[in-house]
């Protein structure tokens, strides 16, 4: 590593009454390192963990740190929506005490298009702003059952498709027969329609391919009702 140390010059404007330094070709004046030197820190990031490449190259944890979120920043704090035209939309949660955040999802390339702060259709506002500019046509939108959700999107793109998740299907359906399980379960007059339909959730909720018909049968003499 080499250090350098230089007197960057400053040039007084006497129009406007501003004062700037001089730009530097091979750094940026705010920082202490050069635009190669966080060229080769990048480098070594891919193949090293951050306290490695700061230990190689004799500088704190932290300057490798501010290195890689400058670089991230730049490079995907708002990335192109020319070209998309299937996305999804979800919500994730952030961190404990009910905080959230709506993800937009490029499902063609597999990029993270948005974040927004918050969950329901008010996240996605910014979105639709961006989108209003830029020159992309979304064919089709894949989300959760959430009247939010649906209510959004229909009213800013009216023309694409909305597609449900797989997994929230499968989950109402799952719940849906769950349900219809247990009301037969209260409905049954007798010992045997009862034992028949105990336990049976597991065995529902298997692919065909993985059903066994002797575990099956202690299954149901096993599990409780549920």
């Amino acid at each position: 590593m080499i250090l350098l140390d230089l007197n960057v010059q400053r040039v007084a404007c006497r129009r406007c009454n501003t004062i700037r330094q001089v730009e530097l070709g091979f750094a940026d004046s705010r920082f202490s390192c050069t635009r190669a030197f966080e060229r080769y820190v990048l480098e070594l990031s891919k193949h090293m963990t951050i306290l490695d490449v700061a230990r190689h190259l004799h500088v704190s944890w932290d300057v490798i740190k501010d290195i890689q979120k400058r670089y991230l920043k730049k490079r995907f704090s708002r990335p192109s929506l020319k070209g998309v035209t299937y996305i999804a939309v979800d919500e994730i949660a952030v961190s404990k005490g009910h905080r959230y955040a709506t993800v937009v999802l490029d499902l063609d390339s597999g990029a993270v298009i948005f974040v927004g702060d918050g969950k329901g259709a008010d996240a996605l506002t910014p979105f639709w702003k961006r989108l209003r500019y830029s020159t992309a046509h979304i064919h089709a939108v894949a989300i959760d059952m959430s009247p939010a959700y649906m209510s959004t999107v229909m009213e800013h793109l009216p023309d694409a498709t909305i597609v449900f998740d797989h997994f929230h299907v499968v989950k109402l359906f799952n719940d849906k027969l769950s349900d219809l399980r247990r009301d037969l379960y209260r409905e049954a007059k007798d010992q045997l329609q009862k034992d028949v339909l105990k336990g049976t959730r597991w065995l529902l909720l298997k692919n065909p391919g993985n059903l066994d018909e002797k575990k099956g049968e202690k299954e149901r003499s096993t599990r409780p009702f549920g």
